[in-house]
């Protein structure tokens, strides 16, 4: 079977859009399967009904490791091509659709294909710089030299690039970049723009350079939302058969997708995403948007995921197929979090509608226990903030959300401490791991003979968890408290149906 290429789809006579030549106008630092599936969609749909006419060059940030598979060569034995099949449910009816890309022009790795790398930053005709080096990509690391080839850190590699830039054109108007930042952390194009900052300042790289990374650059924080489950293992040989041809790095992902990008307005003429019907919104705040999804989205998640593992469910569709664990999760969403939430409530409730559609994904087995990794600060973030405001809003605790804290704890409440995790046992029968910072496990060990009131206590006062001490909330001990003797009595599930009566 050939390999996918421009010519085993000639001779396939493919009838699908390609497009073999245009300009490298996007340099892309991260050629894993998110940003395959969700910035290199958008722009290989642009492509094609907005004629962006552009390719896009990818760059491995990391030094590759000998012997492994190199997802590089992979993508460059295929010319850049792939296969995306985007999976998941519209309005109640399964969903499968694929699609071959062809915006991807090569790709580089920045430590053996330096030099051609930063010869990049040469061509007049680049404009646009995406990026996703993981939540530990953007950071500062005061060791990096100019000199180094390539710097260890990713601002370190994009402060070389942009010098690179800056000394081929000077000054002159236009030829700095509109920067994406998709890292899952915050304000990730402010970050990012520090960090580049004090490069240019350690390495003594002048003040025409700091002024003009100001004048003519502009770091976009975006927050990116999209499921991508990547390479299909368990299907890739099937899907190959029923292709005709041999794609190793073929990508999945979920339908849904959206893209939020912080910047000026004229983002919108420069990148035609209206023109091809795309989901992507540029605002002067990405802010209500993150926080629309991490409340609702995540947590959804977090606030559901214990008590329903513990109620004996193993995966999120299942859950959503369990009428007692649904009918909490709503309730949770729509009565206790998006009242507490500053977007008109029709953008609200048709993301919470979205939210639940995609936990029913019949391609994706989205396993609770993965959902269960660090939960403490999980809760802290997602959840906290809306029980906080649900509380000052309302003047009462809001129900689900108080619970998911009793099932926090008794989730958390095991019995023998190991170097893998904190070893717990479920209703069910089976032990499972719990994962989380070594200093919290240690906490529920030394507690795990406690009342459910000492216990209860323990964690309410445990300021170091939630960055305030818990009892100061009204009435919230005493409710978890008896929230989870009723776990303990009678199960998760019962405190889930007590929720809702």
């Amino acid at each position: 079977m050939n390999k996918l290429s421009y010519q085993t789809l000639k001779e396939k006579e493919f009838t699908g859009y390609l497009l073999k030549e245009a300009p490298e106008r996007v340099i892309q630092f991260g050629e894993g399967n998110f940003m395959r599936a969700f910035v290199d969609f958008f722009i290989d749909n642009m492509n094609e009904k907005a004629d962006f006419n552009s390719k896009v060059v990818l760059v491995q940030p990391i030094a590759p490791i000998p012997g492994a598979f190199d997802l590089k060569d992979a993508i460059n034995e295929q010319e850049g091509l792939y296969t995306l099949y985007l999976r998941g449910c519209e309005n109640g009816e399964k969903v499968n659709k694929k699609r071959i890309i062809s915006c991807v022009s090569r790709c580089l790795n920045a430590y053996t294909d330096f030099d051609a790398v930063m010869a990049c930053a040469e061509n007049p005709q680049l404009r646009f710089i995406s990026c996703n080096t993981t939540e530990a990509g953007i950071t500062y690391d005061p060791a990096c030299r100019f000199e180094d080839r390539p710097a260890s850190s990713y601002p370190g590699k994009l402060t070389q690039f942009l010098y690179r830039r800056f000394r081929t054109f000077g000054s002159q108007p236009g030829k700095g970049f509109l920067i994406l930042a998709c890292e899952l952390i915050d304000d990730n194009g402010k970050e990012l723009e520090k960090c580049v900052l004090k490069y240019a300042s350690q390495w003594n790289l002048g003040e025409d350079f700091i002024l003009w990374l100001q004048k003519e650059n502009t770091f976009c924080s975006t927050l990116v939302d999209r499921i991508v489950t990547g390479f299909p293992r368990a299907e890739a040989a099937a899907l190959n058969k029923e292709n005709g041809y041999e794609d190793n790095v073929m990508d999945t992902g979920e339908i849904f997708g959206f893209w939020v990008i912080e910047g000026p307005q004229s983002i919108r003429t420069e990148l035609p995403f209206e023109k091809a019907g795309l989901p992507i919104l540029v605002t002067d705040d990405h802010k209500p948007y993150k926080q629309r999804k991490v409340r609702i989205l995540n947590g959804a998640h977090t606030s559901m995921v214990l008590g329903a593992y513990l109620a004996g469910q193993d995966i999120v569709r299942g859950c959503m197929e369990d009428p007692t664990i649904q009918g909490f999760m709503n309730k949770a969403i729509y009565d206790e979090i998006i009242p507490t939430l500053a977007l008109p409530e029709e953008e609200l409730q048709d993301f919470a509608a979205s939210v639940t559609e995609r936990f029913r994904n019949p391609y994706i087995d989205h396993a609770l226990l993965s959902i269960s990794l660090n939960s403490t600060s999980k809760w802290k973030a997602r959840v906290l903030p809306s029980l906080k405001a649900y509380t000052d809003k309302k003047q009462a605790l809001p129900g689900c959300l108080t619970a998911s804290l009793a099932f926090y704890i008794a989730f958390y409440n095991g019995h023998t401490l190991t170097e893998t995790g904190l070893t717990a046992s479920r209703p069910k029968g089976n032990d499972y791991t719990v994962t989380d910072d070594r200093a919290i496990l240690e906490f529920f060990f030394s507690h795990r003979q406690d009342t459910p009131e000492a216990l209860v206590h323990a964690v309410c006062t445990n300021s170091d968890f939630w960055g305030l001490d818990l009892t100061t909330l009204p009435n919230l001990e005493k409710t978890v408290c008896q929230d989870l003797k009723l776990i303990q009595q009678k199960g998760a599930c019962a405190l889930m149906q007590n929720c809702l009566n």
